[in-house]
């Protein structure tokens, strides 16, 4: 696989999954824009790791939510790299809490949608039209909890990655004709910061032990599947919501 001249854009890329897509995706000669809200110091760690292996990359604060912010990372993009983006991934998202319905509001639900929906919804639309006519690739970061409806408290997480689902599969469609692929990826349990915060051990113990392959799933084996996705390899596959859980849930 070869990315040398591609530019990509990873929201949520400073750590765990979006920081091995950016180390990835470098390390195949793509220049990175590396989005990152509030934790500057994983977003330098992520730069000095792919200058460490010789690769290009910039780092960008802002809210993937926040159409300001995404006009900015755009003209920083555009200003390092040039005017055209290749590959976007949406890795940018989150839980924000466990909340079952009596727990929640409006603006708890609000803020779930827009962080893992608007998100990927607003990023894709700016990028998409700086893809040029040789196409391009969006990766959208879905969930297992999409297909299968989440863990407790997890209601609308899993409904807002469900609809992501049906986002890739539309926009696939709509930008087929342009050459621009649109996958997204429905990790299961995968050894993260995620995970760390809103699972129990003992629950990540069980899970790990219910999968065929008796254990988590790793963050770079994520973006070896992020780097194939884009890839020319991968020419024929759009529109695709692909399962990454060790065998743990067949869609």
């Amino acid at each position: 696989m070869d990315l040398k001249g591609k530019v990509a854009i990873v929201t949520g890329g400073s750590r765990d999954i979006g920081r091995q897509v950016s180390l990835k995706l470098a390390a195949l000669g793509a220049n990175v824009v590396v989005n990152y809200l509030n934790n500057e110091e994983a977003a330098d760690k992520t730069i000095s790791l792919i200058e460490g292996m010789e690769g290009n990359a910039i780092k960008f604060k802002g809210d993937m939510t926040k159409q300001t912010d995404i006009d900015a990372m755009m003209a920083a993009s555009k200003e390092a790299f040039g005017d055209h983006v290749d590959i976007l991934v949406n890795v940018a998202g989150g839980l924000i809490a466990r909340k079952k319905i009596d727990e929640m509001d409006e603006a708890f639900w609000d803020s779930v949608m827009d962080i893992n929906l608007k998100s990927a919804f607003l990023v894709s639309k700016a990028v998409v039209e700086r893809m040029n006519g040789d196409g391009g690739s969006i990766i959208n970061f879905s969930s297992q909890a999409g297909r299968d409806g989440g863990g407790p408290g997890a209601m609308a997480y899993a409904t807002s990655k469900g609809a992501v689902m049906t986002f890739t599969r539309a926009l696939a469609k709509e930008l087929g004709p342009r050459k621009i692929r649109v996958n997204a990826l429905c990790p299961g349990m995968i050894d993260t910061t995620f995970h760390d915060t809103f699972t129990k051990d003992e629950v990540r113990t069980k899970v790990a032990s219910a999968t065929p392959l008796k254990r988590e799933g790793q963050p770079d084996e994520v973006a070896d599947l992020v780097a194939y996705l884009v890839s020319e390899e991968a020419s024929f596959i759009t529109g695709a919501n692909i399962d990454i859980n060790g065998g743990l849930f067949f869609s």
